[in-house]
């Protein structure tokens, strides 16, 4: 059996990727694969960096990595308001300032897609891991995406398992199966680690399971856990807030701390 941990959307979230990799320490798991955005929102993007580099964890470029990595302009989303959009710049900013020559050289080799491929008796199981999706690293695939659409980006990079991040929203998506000759395929989004956009305040990453135990291939054979795990927000909060980050990227998280614990 081979378990491998996909995590996404660190941003900058120390105390949040720490609890994550002790996480999947304690579970055992085998090899861990990270999908980008290291940077941005919380004050510890050198650290953050240091830690993924520490772990040899292969690592994606995510949009954000890319901006800080090549100069990028910051552009507008049309999503966001002017509270939001300034908050953002000032945010990227601080990235700029802080992060050291040796992690933005990083950053600047990060590869765009990482593939895998598991044989079994009867047929193998391709494997696509991306930041955002299979055309962009800033491009939303939300679990309701268009279903034609998905399955055209799957078939078109011979995909049978899609793994994203970049929405912050974790999903499994099961794809209705076009052939008794291939598996069903499935889309999955990670979630985020540093700066989730669910109901709960917790860090997600994804546990993807290859059983050694099927001779061919099965619902078995290749199975998806997502991982809720919790972390001292607190500790994220106040650290924004004694640092030049954005009082914004703090009260989101106290919001939705305080919501949450409200519930339950």
């Amino acid at each position: 059996m081979l378990r491998i941990a996909i995590l996404s959307d660190v941003h900058a979230n120390l105390p949040a990727l720490k609890a994550v990799l002790k996480d999947i320490d304690d579970r055992n798991v085998d090899q861990v694969f990270c999908l980008g955005d290291l940077v941005d929102f919380a004050p510890w993007p050198n650290e953050v960096i240091e830690l993924i580099r520490q772990y040899r964890i292969p690592t994606l470029m995510g949009n954000h990595d890319e901006r800080i990595a090549f100069d990028h302009p910051v552009v507008s989303l049309a999503k966001h308001n002017l509270t939001e959009t300034e908050a953002r710049v000032k945010a990227i900013d601080y990235t700029r300032w802080a992060i050291s020559q040796e992690n933005k050289d990083f950053l600047t080799s990060l590869p765009r897609q990482f593939q895998l491929s598991f044989s079994f008796a009867d047929l193998a199981v391709n494997v696509l891991l991306v930041h955002a999706s299979t055309r962009s690293i800033d491009e939303y695939i939300y679990e309701t995406h268009d279903l034609a659409d998905l399955e055209a980006m799957m078939d078109e990079k011979k995909a049978d398992v899609l793994l994203m991040g970049h929405t912050h929203q974790s999903y499994i998506r099961f794809l209705p199966v076009s052939s008794d000759k291939r598996p069903a395929k499935v889309a999955i989004n990670c979630g985020s680690v540093g700066r989730s956009k669910e109901a709960n305040p917790f860090a997600t990453y994804l546990i993807m399971t290859v059983s050694g135990e099927q001779l061919a291939f099965g619902p078995d054979s290749l199975t998806f856990d997502l991982i809720n795990v919790s972390y001292p927000i607190q500790q994220t909060i106040e650290g924004i807030y004694s640092s030049p980050i954005p009082d914004f990227y703090a009260d989101f998280l106290e919001k939705k701390l305080q919501k949450f614990t409200s519930y339950a």
